[in-house]
């Protein structure tokens, strides 16, 4: 069975993050109570939005918005930033190979991030970074391949 735009695109997007080094890639998780030591990345799949449409024949251009959530566990020290830093890098250089998924997707573009410090009772505070990517295609029909 075909997967669908949407899944083929997501699907793509994922196996790009999962070329990040050492980390430890996911899709639509939980958030975790501990960080493996190269870092957790979450894909979170997020919505198509509207679509623009064009007539004869039907095509329907999205604007998909995922999200992409990297981890890091603060040390003792608190010197987590330039880890957290080191894995949004290498985020950014696993997007950056090929911004079309295999030629699935229009234009990947993706956001600064936005980091916050998530605090877990009895376990070690963890760093986190989001970012919202967008990926642009074009389909016929949004629920088929």
């Amino acid at each position: 069975m075909m997967a669908s735009k949407r899944e083929q695109v997501l699907s793509a997007l994922f196996g790009r993050l999962q070329s990040v080094p050492n980390a430890t890639v996911r899709r639509n998780e939980a958030l975790p109570q501990v960080v493996p030591a190269g870092g957790l990345v979450i894909l979170r799949d997020g919505g198509p939005g509207e679509p623009d449409v064009t007539l004869n024949p039907r095509t329907e251009f999205y604007s998909h918005r995922a999200e992409i959530e990297a981890f890091v566990t603060r040390p003792v020290d608190g010197d987590g930033e330039p880890v957290l830093d080191a894995l949004l890098t290498e985020i950014g250089t696993a997007l950056a190979v090929d911004r079309s998924l295999g030629g699935l997707g229009e234009n990947l573009t993706w956001s600064a991030p936005e980091v916050s410090v998530l605090a877990i009772e009895g376990a070690a505070p963890i760093l986190n970074a989001r970012m919202i990517v967008t990926v642009e295609y074009l389909t016929s029909d949004p629920l088929a391949a």
